[in-house]
């Protein structure tokens, strides 16, 4: 079978359908999907096994109830959920974007609040200036103990370049990047690339699309007018020994001087 780097509308379906696995794309442990629940779809359920999970909303509001406790998420609220949890959502008229790992150990269950994660100088940074400034959340991150994901989401101004300088992960992290909140006509630009006359990709993106960038320098951009804005999901290839955010190469010629 082949693995892909780039699907398209992986938040169209109702319910729960995990579209990034390893078995269909470019991942080794990530998978990466969405919870669409509406009157149709009022709720799914699931168990963990050995995966843990991340759950982000991103549209309305959900109640998602991990081994019989209950949470509310609302928007942009990231939900870290362990292995071998058990695990209902339930909204009308709600999104929620999944991440999943397979790990070793059990951590605890973790709320992070989006309101929270704004005004902590840790979790919420604003980055580069003029034409490549963007603002970066990182919700679930070294804030919260677990064995492999780090998800948080990338707010772009309109026209700008992010993930810039391009950088690379050294071989230590997988990654998502899935697009939100890019409503038409605007799209944006992904490159991944090692040699830079011959990029792996070089593909448009729209909301809801996701790209593997799990390799190579990743930098995007947004056209003339519009934003583009992603959560990007790292998954640590070597269980807690590899999650460390912020771990990257510079592309020599964009570093800083």
């Amino acid at each position: 079978m082949k693995r892909e780097i780039v699907f398209r509308n992986i938040d169209g379906k109702p319910g729960r359908h995990l579209a990034v696995t390893p078995e269909t794309a470019a991942t080794e442990h990530l998978s990466v999907g969405y919870i669409n629940l509406s009157a149709e779809v009022p709720s799914v359920s699931f168990d963990c096994g050995v995966n843990e999970k991340v759950l982000l909303c991103m549209k309305g509001e959900a109640n998602v109830t991990v081994n019989g406790k209950p949470f509310l998420l609302g928007l942009y609220d990231a939900l870290y959920i362990p292995r071998d949890s058990s695990v209902t959502v339930r909204a009308n008229g709600a999104s929620l974007l999944e991440s999943s790992a397979p790990v070793e150990k059990a951590y605890d269950v973790r709320l992070v609040r989006w309101l929270d994660a704004s005004v902590d100088p840790k979790l919420h940074m604003s980055i580069g200036q003029e034409s490549m400034h963007r603002e970066l959340y990182q919700l679930v991150s070294e804030n919260v103990a677990a064995g492999r994901l780090l998800v948080g989401p990338t707010f772009s101004n309109k026209g700008n370049w992010t993930s810039w300088p391009p950088h690379e992960h050294r071989d230590t992290l997988e990654e998502v990047y899935v697009y939100f909140n890019m409503p038409a006509p605007g799209f944006g630009i992904q490159l991944a690339y090692s040699d830079t006359q011959y990029p792996d990709v070089m593909v448009p993106v729209r909301e809801g699309d996701a790209v593997v960038v799990h390799h190579g320098y990743h930098p995007n951009v947004a056209v003339p007018g519009h934003a583009i804005n992603f959560v990007w999901i790292l998954c640590a290839k070597r269980e807690g020994v590899d999650r460390r955010y912020g771990v990257v190469n510079v592309q020599p010629e964009f570093k800083p001087q």
